[in-house]
């Protein structure tokens, strides 16, 4: 089999990144781009560990149609049964069974004998075999575990009908030369593996997880795990988007195909990131802001004589433009939107009206509107387009020699217009303040990062905050060439998120 299975698990492993929380509509606003991106696996929760990511498994279940839908499950028949009924409505639906076979984590986490885990793979696998037959099992920190009780538990588990078998470096330890080495051994030692599909599933912690992954495939594996951006617990996952890329530019090395359309990756990654409130470092392969640009002269005259001379992927592969429309005050609505939809936008038309309202706002401050400015722009109007209260005027008076004051002006949720002030230690503490005198939801500000999201000294300025009610993380971005407008329009949206929330709660 030349062809590699894409399973993708930002919605669930991603999701675990810390204060990477998302709400149940953004899980399937995701859930959606993936399916178009071409992904063959979603794995969209672990439906025992909450209600509410019970309720967005089985939402995702039933809307998206394109792609096979995973629940996670560890080897408990509870767990089993409930993801079961969180993914019966699938067009194609996973349920994955997992469970810890490393001596450390039998020793010190579950306290208890291989014997026992065995037993618990195998009635588990059983259990879930009965709902269906696309199962797929998974020994938790295989890679620190003797190889022959990960022979052992695998052959266990196909026999009780695991369809696909999945070797997690959990703790991101392994090497390329080890990983591939276990993966070949599991062809050699396992009897009946060619009844299964092999897969990987690789954590960052030493840097190595797209390294392991693709030296798996080299060695067997035909199904690879991995998340958007890289993001997840601790250093994160696998970057799916670089495994995808590196297959297709290499493609007489590897000799493997997938079924992505690589031109959503740059939206999907945007719209993740967005979404996440993880920002992608501008050095990320493939996706991030640097990846395509170059600054040496030597680079740029190479790259304007002929790209390949610098490039060894075209930026259009991921779904960049790399042609260059100069977009200003002068540019009209039919402009505005062909830059749109270059850039993987399709809007609706209050969306575009208000977007492009603010980018003419913009382009009188800006000499030339970039992509960043836009990108920017509209992301801040996806942020508005659901909000309880939307922020309609800040005011501020700070200095070295006065005391900081904020005046805001907000919309309720019924339409009313709601205006306070308040002081503070700075302009942005202020603004804060009299947002709250307002809306008067109690939290604490635990994370404010600032930076700017494109060059100059007009750039539009990002912010993005984390706020803690009731021990729940809500991440907050906005944008403006002001940075206090951008500090209040983060705050509203981490406040909106946290109303939308408990909303739901009640």
């Amino acid at each position: 089999m030349d062809k590699v299975i894409i399973f993708d698990t930002t919605l669930r492993d991603g999701e675990q990144g810390a204060g990477g929380a998302l709400n149940i509509g953004e899980k399937l606003e995701i859930a959606r781009q993936l399916e178009k991106l071409g992904v063959d696996v979603i794995e969209a929760g672990f439906p025992i560990s909450s209600p509410g990511d019970f309720e967005a498994v089985s939402l995702i279940a039933k809307e998206v149609r394109q792609t096979s839908i995973c629940g996670l499950a560890h080897a408990e028949p509870k767990a089993v049964d409930r993801a079961w009924e969180a993914v019966q409505g699938a067009a194609d639906p996973r349920i994955h069974v997992f469970i810890s076979a490393s001596d450390i984590h039998l020793l010190f986490q579950l306290k208890k004998s291989r014997e026992e885990i065995l037993e618990m793979c195998r009635s588990n696998v059983a259990r879930a075999r009965k709902y269906l037959s696309n199962v797929e099992f998974s020994p938790m920190d295989a890679t620190r575990s003797d190889p022959q009780f990960i022979f052992q538990i695998v052959q266990a588990a196909i026999e009780a009908g695991a369809a696909t078998v999945n070797i997690p470096d959990t703790v991101g330890y392994s090497t390329p030369a080890e990983f591939g080495n276990l993966i070949e051994g599991l062809f050699k030692s396992v009897p009946n593996i060619h009844k299964a599909v092999v897969s990987v599933h690789c954590h960052n912690d030493l840097g190595l997880a797209v390294a392991n992954s693709l030296e798996a495939l080299r060695r067997g594996a035909r199904q690879v795990e991995g998340t958007i951006n890289g993001i997840g617990e601790r250093a994160g996952n696998a970057s799916l988007e670089e495994i995808i890329m590196a297959i297709k530019t290499r493609h007489e090395s590897f000799k493997l195909e997938t079924s992505v359309h690589t031109d959503q990756i740059y939206p999907t990654s945007r719209l993740v990131s967005e979404l996440t409130g993880f920002p992608v470092q501008p050095n990320k392969a493939i996706v991030g802001a640097n990846a395509f640009r170059h600054e040496s002269g030597i680079h740029q005259d190479g790259v304007l004589k002929a790209p390949i001379t610098y490039e060894i992927m075209d930026p259009r592969d991921i779904g960049l433009p790399s042609s260059s429309l100069v977009l200003g005050k002068l540019s009209g609505r039919h402009a505005f939107k062909e830059r749109l939809a270059e850039l993987g936008y399709s809007l609706s038309q209050d969306a575009f009206d208000h977007s492009f309202a603010s980018f003419k706002e913009l382009a009188d401050k800006k000499k030339e509107v970039t992509d960043k400015d836009i990108e920017a722009l509209v992301a801040q109007e996806l942020r508005t387009a659901s909000e309880a209260y939307h922020l309609e005027q800040v005011q501020v008076c700070c200095g070295d020699q006065s005391v900081p004051t904020a005046t805001v002006r907000l919309r309720g949720p019924n339409g009313e217009s709601l205006a306070d002030a308040a002081l503070g230690t700075g302009p942005v503490d202020a603004v804060y303040k009299a947002i709250n005198r307002i809306v008067g939801v109690p939290n604490r500000l635990i994370e404010f990062t600032v930076s700017s999201v494109t060059e100059g000294i007009d750039a539009i300025g990002g912010v993005l905050i984390r706020i803690e009610s009731n021990s729940v993380v809500y991440t907050g971005r906005g944008a403006s060439t002001d940075i206090i407008v951008a500090s209040a329009r983060a705050y509203m949206n981490a406040l909106n998120r946290l109303l939308a929330a408990r909303g739901k709660k009640n």
